[in-house]
């Protein structure tokens, strides 16, 4: 929606997190004596500096106020499918700081999606194009929110934007650069099933033109699905048809870039150089100088002769499998569970059992459902021995297992596979926990 547009609209902003308070902000300064509406759980009025022009709707009944306003401007932890909301979306009042953003931006959006690896490969385009003395700016789910980046954007700027599902979901543009990079089962707690999550996701190339590109994982069935939907140019990549010496490059250039799946999101993020036309020597140089992110297999150190990895973004069965291919035998000990958002650990459990990992430490909720599915799984293939199991309530105790438990010379492996809600704020405090009790050693 343009500007313009909003100028004469009364204006809720839905949502008082990291991106809602970026939203107002950013309206605040755009029109300076507007009355803004504010809604949320909180009833903490502290969140914004003290402005007589806001109406604030704070509490258990803050999505009331939705029907005295002529737009919602609704952030992405908001839920879709409360009766409020679906009201609202079916009477075209709702949108988000995605749409504000795409409607008025001057420069060059490259989006990225997926259901994992996004904010690894949007960091390495952000770090190639830097390099390459682009103008160039980070927002959305990793970086800072779109919109405070938005007030001295020229058309010379290129934006490399994070885009999860929420911020894609009933979006009616496209970036000119789009990357999609993955789609497994996730968030199902939040969508009414996988397909309405797919259809979020197609978000990233359906509106696209013969003009724009499309960067996507020619290995992924979904996916290979949802281009059909793009007028885009369409760049595929594939390991399979990667030149194995251009991935014994890679690993060579940045060992820490380990994976198949690091593989594919170093793939991408060069095939959007390209089309930058960024130097050879730029891109290399760039990937060799690129810091893994924290909680991605993030090697925390070795105490007492144990490895430790802290996978805690692993919030889906993939990443868990992921992180034990990448390891390898040596993972002898796992942290599993979390969040209960409805996921099938069938394909995990059976390879904890191929992988003959010994130990098996299990948070709730899911730690149980995990285990569920080692048993059965483990009756179905007929393996004559189990991992040994505990359950256990908090990170402090499960390192302390791991501990106990752990061999010489091998690897313990924090990697959920499930959100983290419910006994952390979030994966980053689940993760730095995880860390902080390793650190300690054996307690």
């Amino acid at each position: 929606m343009k500007l313009n547009i909003l100028k004469n609209k009364s204006i809720l902003i839905l949502g008082l997190g990291r991106e809602g308070i970026d939203t107002f902000n950013f309206l605040r300064k755009i029109f300076p004596k507007k009355v803004l509406g504010l809604a949320g759980q909180s009833r903490n009025k502290n969140l914004i500096r003290k402005n007589k022009k806001i109406k604030f709707h704070l509490g258990k009944n803050y999505l009331k106020a939705i029907k005295n306003y002529d737009i919602i401007i609704k952030s992405p932890g908001v839920l879709i499918h409360l009766r409020e909301i679906e009201n609202a979306f079916k009477k075209g009042k709702i949108i988000s700081q995605t749409e504000i953003f795409f409607d008025n931006c001057p420069g060059t959006i490259i989006g990225i999606t997926g259901t994992k690896g996004k904010s690894t490969t949007s960091s390495l385009i952000y770090q190639i194009l830097k390099q390459a003395g682009k103008k160039v700016r980070l927002v959305g789910n990793i970086g800072k929110p779109a919109l405070s980046s938005l007030l001295k954007a020229t058309k010379n700027d290129i934006f490399v934007y994070e885009l999860s599902s929420h911020q894609l979901y009933n979006l009616k543009k496209s970036p000119h650069i789009s990357v999609l990079l993955n789609i497994f089962p996730e968030h199902l707690d939040y969508y009414k099933n996988f397909k309405e999550y797919v259809k979020a996701k197609q978000n990233i190339c359906l509106w696209q033109t013969k003009n724009d590109y499309l960067i996507y994982n020619s290995q992924d069935k979904i996916v290979k699905k949802i281009v059909k939907t793009s007028k885009a140019k369409k760049i595929p990549f594939d390991l399979r048809t990667s030149h194995s010496q251009i991935l014994k490059n890679l690993r060579m250039i940045n060992p820490s870039l380990i994976g198949e799946h690091n593989f594919q999101n170093i793939l991408a993020a060069v095939a959007v150089a390209n089309i930058c036309r960024v130097p050879k020597e730029k891109i290399i140089k760039a990937i060799k100088n690129f810091e893994s992110l924290l909680h991605r297999l993030e090697f925390v150190g070795t105490r007492e002769s144990v490895r430790f990895y802290n996978d805690s973004l692993s919030t889906i069965p993939e990443t868990a499998i992921a992180a034990i291919n990448v390891l390898g035998k040596d993972v002898q000990t796992i942290i599993l569970g979390g969040y209960d958002r409805g996921l099938d650990f069938t394909k995990l459990a059976g390879k904890i059992l191929e992988s003959k990992i010994e130990t098996l430490i299990l948070l709730p909720s899911t730690g149980e459902k995990i285990w569920r599915a080692v048993l059965k799984e483990g009756r179905k293939k007929k393996f004559k021995k189990l991992p040994k199991h505990f359950f256990t309530s908090n990170m402090k105790t499960a390192v302390k297992l791991a501990f106990q438990r752990a061999q010489k010379g091998k690897i313990c492996l924090l990697s959920p596979a499930s959100a983290s809600f419910g006994f952390f704020k979030d994966y980053k405090d689940r993760g730095d926990l995880f860390k902080k009790y390793v650190k300690k050693g054996r307690i």
